[in-house]
This record gives structure tokens, C-alpha cells and sequence, in this order.
């Protein structure tokens, strides 16, 4: 009878720190901060912010610069990645109009040598800048210390 009372306290006690792991990691998850830097005159990022409020389930706080180029280089940017807005996540860099998946992605596998993510100019059919069907194909490209590469490919 004291062994089945020390395996129920046992067993109730791994249950317990179990869950608190568990609610610790989803708070980790919902404290990540989403901050947009965007030119106030664009219209397309405000767009693309909605876009990944809705699909990662979050919300995006914009900060209005006139100096975008300033905010590319302190983030370290390559010049030709450069797209309209940049957004911080998580200590990750993300450049322009990268679809809420290929951010999902890079939140959960960590890639290392990875600063962040880019898909440069402002692709027709990306998420912010639907144009009535019209699609044209893109790289969401990977950059950081390890170099780039692409990192996922839409159609």
C-alpha cells in the first residue's frame, strides 16, 4: 500500500511539472514579438502583415520609418534582398513579402547560420501583393553567416 501511495504521488508529480513544461513552452511561443518597419507611404505591407496576424495567429506592431535603408543595414540586410518592409521575430530578420509558412518554418527548425529570410522586389501573387490572380514565381531566400540560399519556392 506505501509503494502504490509513492508511485500515485510519483506519477502525479511527473503530470504536474509535464504540464507547466508544456504551458512554459507555449508561452514562449505567444511571447515572440512581431515588430514591421515599413515606409508610412506603402500600402502593400500593412497587407502583408494581416496575412501573417491571420495564419501564425499573432499581432504584427508596425513602426513608421522614413529611413528604411538605415533599418535594412542595422539588420543586415544584403542589398540585393532588399524588399519595402523588414520585420523582427524572434531575433530573425524577415525582408519583405515571405509567406507566413516559410516563417512558421524557420521559427520551429532554428536553420543555423540563418539571420533571416527575403524574397526581394515585391512579387505579384505573394502574400500583400495579390494582383486578381495574376502569379508570378518566387524564392523566399535564407541569408546569414552561412551565406544564402533558397530556402522555399513558390509557383
Amino acid at each position: 500500500m506505501k509503494t502504490d501511495i509513492v508511485k500515485s504521488v510519483s506519477n502525479r508529480t511527473w503530470t504536474l511539472m509535464a504540464l507547466a513544461l508544456l504551458a512554459a513552452c507555449s508561452n514562449a511561443a505567444q511571447a515572440a514579438t512581431y515588430t514591421m518597419f515599413r515606409d508610412p507611404n506603402c500600402g502593400c505591407c500593412m497587407s502583408w502583415a494581416g496575412h501573417v496576424e491571420r495564419n501564425l495567429n499573432t499581432t504584427v506592431t508596425t513602426i513608421d520609418s522614413v529611413d528604411m535603408a538605415k533599418v535594412k543595414a542595422q539588420h543586415g540586410v544584403p542589398p540585393e534582398l532588399q524588399a519595402c518592409h523588414t520585420m523582427i521575430v524572434d531575433g530573425y530578420v524577415i525582408e519583405g513579402h515571405v509567406p507566413s509558412d516559410a516563417i512558421a518554418r524557420l521559427l520551429r527548425d532554428k536553420p543555423k547560420g540563418v539571420t533571416g529570410l527575403a524574397v526581394a522586389g515585391m512579387p505579384m501573387g505573394s502574400p500583400g501583393m495579390e494582383a486578381g490572380g495574376r502569379v508570378q514565381p518566387y524564392s523566399v531566400v535564407a541569408f546569414g553567416p552561412a551565406g544564402q540560399q533558397v530556402f522555399a519556392h513558390y509557383p
